[in-house]
């Protein structure tokens, strides 16, 4: 049967490819197809422990089983971390808006439109691009995503946000491609009747987001630039 893999973030730089078809034996694993990607490209054995992988946009472990015509991602970890272009604030059936953005996150217009005249809180989160990190100066950072399963599970982390809070709407907006000092990689806004919920919610939102979101930051510096990976979603 015929898989088809794409590599991300820095399995894409290990291996020179972003995307190859991989040829195997009937009911094999997720595993089984990352080894043979590993004997193909040593780099990528290094990274053994914290690869991470999914089934045609959902999550799943190495010993999950394959079938014909299935399309498997590669990727590390998250680093958190649709359409493209500037946002049209297009809110879903329930109000919320959850975009992946390749221009300036226009805030105030983005707080604007989420907000209801029965909400008394509107928490809002700024993910902001800062100069340094560990004490060396940071030139630009670098996002880069799997938009569509990006897109899929920010929508998820507000159907999680609804099941667990009362709030009013949800916006969570997030960019790729290169930026610069002092701009916002991701916005999210919470509007509720009451501030704990929103608190709570906005809280969770980010922290779920940068373990589950499949988008990638790359920091340049003046001597060279670094993928940041997180946890892999196994550890504590």
């Amino acid at each position: 049967m015929s898989i088809h893999v794409l590599l991300f973030a820095s399995f894409r730089e290990l291996a020179g490819r972003e995307a190859l078809e991989v040829e195997c034996a009937g009911s094999s694993s997720v595993g089984t197809v990352w080894n043979a990607l590993c004997e193909q490209y040593p780099a990528l054995a290094r990274q053994q422990t914290i690869a991470l992988f999914a089934r045609n946009g959902e999550y799943v472990r190495p010993e999950t089983l394959l079938e014909d015509g299935d399309e498997l991602a590669v990727f590390p970890p998250v680093s958190g971390g649709g359409g493209s272009g500037e946002p049209d604030f297009s809110p879903d059936e329930k109000g919320d808006i959850f975009q992946v953005v390749e221009l300036p996150i226009p805030v105030q217009p983005l707080v604007k439109h989420l907000t209801r005249p029965e909400d008394g809180a509107v928490v809002t989160f700024l993910g902001m691009v800062r100069n340094n990190t560990k004490e060396k100066k940071t030139i630009y950072l670098e996002y880069e995503g799997f938009r569509p399963m990006a897109l899929a599970k920010i929508r998820e982390i507000g159907e999680m946000i609804r099941a667990r809070w009362d709030v009013g709407r949800i916006g969570i907006l997030h960019r790729l491609g290169r930026l610069e000092i002092g701009e916002a990689s991701v916005a999210i806004v919470i509007t509720s009747p009451h501030r704990k919920a929103a608190f709570e919610a906005c809280q969770y939102a980010i922290d779920t987001l940068k373990m589950i979101v499949p988008i990638w930051k790359k920091e340049h510096f003046v001597d060279g630039a670094v993928w940041v990976e997180g946890k892999h979603l196994n550890e504590e």
